[in-house]
C-alpha cells in the first residue's frame, strides 16, 4: 500500500507563515523517508482537496492527514471531518487523521528550550 502524507495546517494571509509551515513539512518529509507527501491548508492555497489529488495522482491507495494544529479546535472537530468525507467519496482511497500535536511530549520540551533561551 503506498501512504501519501499531508502536513495539514490553518493557513494564514501572511506568506512568510505559510512557507514556515511548507518547510517543517519538507523536512519531515526527508527525516521520514516519505515518497507521497503534500502540505495543505484549511484557508490557503493549496487546499486539502488539491493537496489529496496531488497524491492520489502519484499513486497513493491511502492518505495519512497529519495536522499541523496544537489542539483538538472546531475546525479539526468540526470542518476537517466534512472535508475528509467529501474526498473519499470523491477520490475513493481511505483518508486517516492523526490527533493535533497537543500532548506530544516534544511540545513541552520545545516550550523548555524557548523558556531557557529566553533566561540567557
Amino acid at each position: 500500500m503506498r501512504t501519501g502524507i499531508i502536513v495539514f495546517g490553518h493557513g494564514s494571509s501572511v506568506p512568510s507563515a505559510n512557507d514556515a509551515v511548507r518547510a517543517v513539512a519538507a523536512d519531515a518529509a526527508r527525516g521520514g523517508h516519505w515518497a507521497l507527501y503534500e502540505t495543505a491548508f484549511l484557508e490557503a492555497d493549496p487546499r486539502l482537496d488539491k493537496a489529496v489529488a496531488a497524491v492520489v495522482k502519484a499513486g497513493a491507495d491511502e492518505v495519512l492527514v497529519l495536522p499541523y494544529f496544537l489542539t483538538l479546535g472546531i475546525h479539526l472537530q468540526r470542518d476537517l471531518p466534512k472535508l475528509v468525507e467529501e474526498l473519499v467519496n470523491v477520490h475513493g482511497v481511505p483518508i486517516r487523521v492523526a490527533a493535533p500535536l497537543d500532548g506530544h511530549p516534544g511540545l513541552s520540551r520545545i516550550l523548555i528550550e524557548r523558556g531557557q533561551e529566553m533566561a540567557r
